[in-house]
């Protein structure tokens, strides 16, 4: 009786166990956002252009090929494995989106090693901080512990450079940031908690001048092992 018992509750449990073992890590977007990352190939993204690079460098010619050189360095070290973005910190060269967004939310996934640094730079401007605050170098000793989201590149005194409260998953763990921006008005929630509620964007590459209208996305390289997926984005109005 108690092997038929067995045999009668294993598919039960076994039904519980494998919904958790096969749930794809490209999970399905949201109702009406679209994804920015296939799962498959880096489509739809290159090695980054400054927004300064950008307004200094007219002939499209010459952009195109500073974009191909930067490109064919940043797909040496940022890869696609498993529906997963990975950078192995090195080249130096960000990957951000072809396409320029205005205004949109967006849902990204985001993991670092320890002692990692990475940030997402909205229209492109720097950044919305990712890092291990928890292990900082002494420089930056008033920030430890703080944790991610912040819009780090914003004056020293702005309440929106760090963030409200600190939301990161152990390192290691996956994290994900829900960012809308609005004009110039930011809000970033980090695994579900509000950490960033509609502060400045601020212009990083002309001062005293209002951030533009649009503006690639980017993925922040800072010399450390970084993993992004699941990245859906909703334009909005």
């Amino acid at each position: 009786m108690r092997w038929f018992a067995l045999m009668c509750a294993a598919p039960v449990l076994l039904g519980l166990i494998l919904p958790r073992l096969t749930t794809p890590l490209h999970a399905e977007p949201p109702a009406g956002f679209v994804p920015l990352f296939n799962g498959k190939d880096l489509t739809g993204w290159q090695g980054h252009v400054t927004m300064a690079e950008r307004h200094k460098i007219t002939d499209k010619t010459q952009l195109e090929e500073l974009i191909r050189k930067r490109t064919d360095t940043a797909f040496k070290h940022w890869t696609v494995k498993d529906g997963v973005i990975y950078c192995d910190g090195q080249g130096g060269v960000s990957l951000q989106t072809v396409k320029d967004y205005g205004n949109f939310e967006l849902l990204v996934d985001w993991k670092i090693a320890p002692k990692g640094d990475s940030g997402i730079y909205l229209r492109g401007q720097p950044q919305v901080q990712i890092w291990d605050s928890d292990n900082l170098p002494d420089n930056l000793q008033a920030d430890r512990g703080k944790g991610s989201g912040g819009l780090w590149n914003n004056p020293p005194n702005d309440p929106a450079k760090q963030p409200l409260v600190k939301a990161d998953k152990p390192v290691g763990e996956w994290n994900t940031f829900h960012i809308i921006l609005v004009g110039d008005q930011v809000t970033v929630k980090l695994n579900g908690k509000t950490v960033v509620d509609k502060g400045k964007l601020y212009n990083y590459w002309f001062k005293n001048q209002p951030v533009p209208d649009k503006g690639p996305i980017e993925l922040q390289i800072h010399g450390t092992p970084l993993w992004f997926r699941n990245i859906y984005i909703k334009e909005l109005p």
